[in-house]
C-alpha cells in the first residue's frame, strides 16, 4: 500500500508541474499582457512617467525575457531579479490590475473556495448513494420513478437558472441569506463559532446549486452499475441461502458498484470547480471564481496562472483521494499495479 501511495504520489508531483507549463503557456497565447496592454494606453494618451513605471514593472518581474525563462523563474526553479522568488519559495507573484500581491488577494478566498466545493462533494454523495441504491433496489417503482424525475431536473436544469430560483425562494419562504459566504460583519475577522454557523447557512444554497446536475448523474450511472451487480449468479445464490435482503445488497453487489462510484471523484472536482465560475457570479460568492474571470480578461498573467494552478491542484488531488479509496475498496487495483511494476 505505502509503494502504490507513493507511485500515486509522485505521478501526480510530476503532473502537476507539466499543467504548470501548460498552464503558463496559455495565460500568455494572447498578444501583450496587462502592462503592456497599459504602456500602450499611456503613450497613446502621452504620459511618458507612467510608461517608465510600467518598464520597470516589466523589468522587475522578468517579462521582458524570453517565455521559457519567465516560467522558470516564476515556479522559482532560476533566478530573477529577486534572486531565487517564486511558487517554490511560497511567493505566488504579483496583481498587476489591483498593485497588491497575489498571495493576498486570495487570501481567505481559496480557503472558501475548497469548502464551497468540499461541501458541494459532500452533498453529491450523500445525496446520490441512498437515491441511487434505493433505485436500483426498488427499479420500475414509484420510488425509481421519483429518482428518476430528480434526476432528469437536475440534468435539464442549468445551474444559474437553479441558482436564481433558490435564491428568490429561499428568501421569500425560509429567509436564507442571499448572495456572500457569509454576514457582512464576519469579514476579514477570526474564525469562531459565530462565524462557522454563519457561513454554514450562507452555504447551503450554493451546495445545493453546484452540487445538484453532478448529484443527478452519479445516482443515475450508480443504478445502473448496482442493478447489473444484482443480477449476477451469486446474488441469487446468497438469496438461495436465506441471507438477509439488506445484507445481500451491501454486502457485495453495492461494493462492487461502488468502484466507478469512488472513482467519479477525480471527474467531479474539475467539473465542480469550472461550474462554480458562473455561479460565483451570479451569487456574488467570495472564491476564486469572480477573480480568476477577471483576471482573464484583464490579462493579469500571474493572477490568472496561479489560480488556475489551484484549481489544476484541487483536480489532482480529488484525483489522488479517488485512487487511494480505490485501493482500499478494491485490493485488485493495488496488485494490478504491483504487477505492471
Amino acid at each position: 500500500m505505502i509503494r502504490f501511495l507513493l507511485r500515486r504520489t509522485v505521478t501526480m508531483v510530476l503532473t502537476l508541474v507539466a499543467v504548470s507549463a501548460l498552464v503558463f503557456i496559455i495565460i500568455n497565447l494572447p498578444p501583450g499582457n496587462y502592462v503592456s496592454n497599459q504602456i500602450a494606453e499611456m503613450r497613446s494618451s502621452g504620459e511618458a512617467a507612467g510608461v517608465e513605471r510600467a518598464a520597470a514593472l516589466i523589468k522587475e518581474h522578468s517579462l521582458d525575457r524570453p517565455l521559457w525563462e519567465q516560467y522558470l523563474i516564476w515556479i522559482g526553479a532560476a533566478p530573477g531579479p529577486a534572486g531565487f522568488n517564486g511558487l517554490l519559495q511560497g511567493n505566488l507573484g504579483w496583481s498587476f490590475e489591483l498593485a497588491r500581491p497575489v498571495a493576498e488577494v486570495v487570501g481567505e478566498t481559496a480557503g472558501l473556495t475548497v469548502i464551497v466545493n468540499l461541501a458541494a462533494l459532500m452533498f453529491v454523495y450523500l445525496v446520490a448513494l441512498p437515491l441511487g441504491t434505493i433505485a436500483a433496489v426498488r427499479a420500475n417503482s414509484w420510488i425509481d420513478y421519483i429518482a428518476s424525475l430528480i434526476g432528469y431536473i437536475g440534468l435539464a436544469t442549468p445551474n444559474f437558472l437553479l441558482a436564481l430560483i433558490m435564491l428568490f425562494y429561499g428568501a421569500r419562504y425560509f429567509d436564507i441569506p442571499i448572495g456572500g459566504l457569509m454576514a457582512r460583519e464576519y469579514e476579514g475577522e477570526p474564525m469562531g463559532w459565530d462565524k462557522f454557523l454563519s457561513i454554514l447557512t450562507h452555504l447551503i444554497v450554493p451546495t445545493i446549486v453546484i452540487g445538484t446536475s453532478a448529484a443527478a448523474a452519479v445516482m443515475r450511472r450508480l443504478r445502473a452499475n448496482l442493478m447489473d451487480e444484482l443480477n449476477k449468479p451469486y446474488v441469487e445464490t446468497a438469496k438461495a441461502k436465506g441471507v438477509p435482503p439488506v445484507t445481500r445488497v451491501v454486502r457485495y453487489p453495492l461494493r462492487m458498484a461502488l468502484n466507478p462510484f469512488v472513482a467519479d471523484i477525480g471527474n467531479l472536482a474539475p467539473q465542480l470547480v469550472s461550474g462554480s465560475v458562473m455561479i460565483s457570479v451570479v451569487m456574488s460568492l467570495p472564491t476564486l471564481g469572480p477573480i480568476l474571470l477577471q483576471s482573464l480578461r484583464s490579462q493579469d498573467i500571474f493572477m490568472s496562472g496561479f489560480v488556475l494552478l489551484f484549481v489544476s491542484g484541487l483536480t489532482l488531488l480529488g484525483m489522488l483521494i479517488s485512487d487511494i479509496l480505490l485501493a482500499v475498496l478494491d485490493p485488485r487495483i493495488r496488485l494490478a499495479g504491483r504487477e505492471g511494476a
